[in-house]
């Protein structure tokens, strides 16, 4: 977890806004959590300059890879995750300083649902309407899943295993 100067030197850099879409820019250095989780720290008046809570929608902008997220709560730091998928795109490691770009996020979120998936939940009316309250951060985590198997087989598993989850109304 990034320390007060860390947080403090991102206060300094960020730009003013201007109106409450136009973004901020400012300084960050992506850490690491764990084996796999990586992020950085948002300072609070870049998430309060949005005026959209404590949990804006985002479009972030790391080396020229723009790709939405949401900025979340921990411990009450604002912070946003940097995938490994993302890391790869902009060019970025864990322990990287890096210039960070934030717009508010207003277009609609709509995961594309692949065809094979799409056949299986209108095979499974229940799995089907579940899917379709889910939020889209949650419903974007089964869709990746599915798209990220390296085999057929595996694919295959990825959507038998979401359908049976989504008939048990878990998430």
């Amino acid at each position: 977890m990034p320390g007060t100067d860390q947080q403090e030197t991102a206060k300094k850099s960020a730009n003013e806004p201007v109106g409450k879409t136009a973004g901020f820019t400012f300084r960050a250095t992506i850490f690491a959590a764990g084996k796999t989780v990586t992020g950085i720290e948002v300072p609070g008046t870049i998430v309060a300059g949005f005026g959209a809570g404590k949990r804006p929608p985002v479009k972030v902008t790391i080396n020229g890879y723009a790709y939405r997220s949401t900025v979340a709560v921990y411990g009450g730091v604002y912070m946003i995750g940097i995938s490994a998928a993302v890391r790869g795109q902009a060019g970025v490691n864990s322990g990287d300083a890096i210039d960070v770009h934030l717009e508010l996020d207003t277009e609609r979120r709509e995961v594309v649902v692949p065809p094979d998936f799409a056949k299986a939940l209108g095979e499974n009316p229940v799995a089907k309407q579940f899917f379709s309250n889910l939020s889209y951060s949650t419903k974007n985590g089964h869709v990746l899943s599915i798209e990220q198997a390296k085999t057929d087989e595996t694919r295959r598993k990825r959507i038998d295993k979401a359908i049976d989850t989504l008939n048990k109304r878990k998430k």
